[in-house]
Parts: structure tokens; sequence; C-alpha cells
């Protein structure tokens, strides 16, 4: 009868301890996602309707982060960054008086940007995930506006498209952006940091 008891036991503290380890899964699951969530914002849902499912969704974000932890991303000097928004002031005003071809600079300044700040400019869609990892909130401009310059390129884009076109590119431009800020004085010497 001991035996009995005590095998009993053994299986019911098991029994514990599995369901425990389950849960403790499970909450680690759902704060896994959450983090996802919160750090990708609307890409986070896009990947899962992309993919089918939150796992192979929550799969590519995190081989996405991983991805770009591995890449040198940059902040401009202030030269740098005084010359694109130079350039991009120069497209804007061209824009207003002979809107063709401005998509096409403006996809190209942005690429040459990304590319000056570390990100590799591969395809479309790599630039784009890449982009989703540290400005979330803009990559979907990032999209519109490719696809409307795609459209141009065909021939099916109005000048309110372009426009459209535009200000979708100046908000991803202007969240690229980034200048390094300058360290404080030391030893009369004014130094930089990323």
């Amino acid at each position: 009868m001991s035996a009995d008891i005590d095998s009993n036991m053994l299986i019911i503290a098991l029994m514990i301890i599995a369901l425990l380890a389950i849960a403790m899964w499970l909450h680690f699951r759902r704060h896994e996602t959450q983090t996802l969530e919160r750090r990708f914002g609307p890409e986070y849902g896009r990947a899962v309707e992309e993919l089918g499912s939150r796992p192979k969704a929550e799969a590519e974000l995190k081989a996405r982060q991983k991805r770009v932890e591995q890449l040198d991303i940059v902040a401009l000097q202030p030269a740098e960054a005084a010359r694109f928004s130079e350039s991009w002031r120069g497209l804007q005003a061209r824009f207003v008086d002979n809107p063709k071809g401005v998509l096409a600079d403006a996809d190209r300044l942005v690429r040459e940007l990304m590319q000056k700040r570390g990100y590799p400019v591969g395809d479309f869609e790599r630039r784009a995930a890449d982009i989703s990892v540290d400005h979330p909130t803009v990559v979907e401009h990032y999209r519109a506006a490719h696809d409307i310059a795609l459209r141009d390129e065909r021939g099916e884009v109005d000048t309110e498209g372009m426009r459209q076109a535009v200000i979708h590119y100046r908000a991803l431009f202007a969240e690229l952006l980034e200048v390094q800020q300058p360290k404080p004085m030391r030893e009369g010497k004014l130094e930089t940091q990323s």
C-alpha cells in the first residue's frame, strides 16, 4: 500500500512539474510574441499574413534582427547629413517644376542614404526587411513609395500619385537621416559619437 502511495505521489509530482514546464514555456512564447509585436508594430501583422502563421513570421522577424545586428549601421557625420538634406531639397524643388523622373531619383537617394548608413542595398524586399528592424514605423512608407515608383515606370501614375510617393519617400528619408551627436569637450577637443 505504501509503495502504491509513493508511486502515485511520484506520478502526481511529475505531472505537476510537466504542467509547470508547459506553463513556463507558454508564458515565454507569449512574452516573446508581445516583444516582437511591440518592436515591429504593423510589420509583425504583415509578416504573419504574408507567411501564413505566427511561428513562421516570428522566425523571419528574428532572422531579420540577427542579420541587422551583424551590420555596421552608423549615424551620418553632420557634413554628410547636410549634403543628403540638400539633395533632398533639390529633388523636391525639381518635382514642383517637372515631376517626371523624380521618383527614380528619390529611390536612388534613399538607397544611397541607406548604403552610407551601412545597410546592404540588395533587392527591394531585403532592403525593406532590413529597414523594418530599426525603423518599423516607416517601412510601410517605403513599400508604398516603391510600389508607386514601379507603377510610374509603366506610366500608370498621375501627378498626385507621384506627390504621394515623394511624401512616402520623405518619411523614410527623414527617419534615416540620423546624425552623429558630438561628444562633450575633453581636453580641448570635440569628439563625435555614434
